[in-house]
């Protein structure tokens, strides 16, 4: 197969690879779509990120396609089955993914929707949901929020049912999208009273 190598720092290559097998909890993953994220940038210059990076490293960390194939306790996944992953090497014809990191992409979304999807998704569901614990009425406030990951943090927030939502950005332009994306309240942090616009958007309950 083809995949986008790192050859030394700064240079990567279209290079032939072997296809990688699945182990017994994997899937592989036929990629039609790949999200190109802060980490594949980090990646490129040499730099490791956590324990993936190096040269002769696959790059890309979240993708979207086919499965073509199925580990032996991959049970709930099959051939065909459609699906949007994190995970490494997703910059080749064919990456493995571990079934805990694979989600099914549904048909609203075309390829390259699904494959930019993953990484920014599950981020802002575990910071929200699993960390944060938004319970229904409770007030978000999102920082960074015109960023990809921001924007979708500011529509899970609202999906889960959140009472107010504040999304900050110093760019006025970008800022003022954000109620397109969700957010009730968009905030500008350029302003030494932002913190003011907080308490007051959720009744004295913000803090900074």
């Amino acid at each position: 197969m083809k995949a986008a190598m790192l050859v030394s720092p700064g240079v990567v290559e279209a290079r032939d690879a072997p296809t990688p097998e699945p182990g017994p909890n994997d899937v592989l993953v036929r990629v039609r779509a790949a999200g190109l994220n802060r980490a594949d940038a980090i990646m490129s210059t040499g730099a490791m990120h956590g324990s993936h990076g190096g040269p002769g490293t696959i790059l890309g960390i979240e993708c979207a396609g086919e499965i073509e194939r199925v580990g032996a306790n991959a049970r709930d996944f099959k051939k065909g089955d459609r699906v949007m992953c994190s995970g490494g090497g997703a910059f080749a014809e064919y990456a493995v993914i571990p079934t805990q990191r694979v989600n099914a992409a549904p048909a609203s979304l075309d390829w390259r929707q699904a494959g930019s999807m993953p990484v920014a998704m599950q981020t802002m569901h575990d910071a929200i949901m699993t960390n944060g614990g938004l319970k229904p009425g409770e007030s978000v406030l999102i920082q960074g929020a015109s960023s990809g990951v921001g924007l979708l943090g500011l529509q899970i927030a609202k999906a889960m049912g959140a009472g107010v939502v504040l999304g900050t950005s110093s760019n006025a332009e970008r800022r003022g999208k954000l109620k397109d994306f969700g957010a009730d309240v968009a905030i500008d942090t350029s302003d030494p009273q932002w913190p003011d616009h907080v308490k007051e958007a959720t009744g004295g309950k913000g803090s900074a």
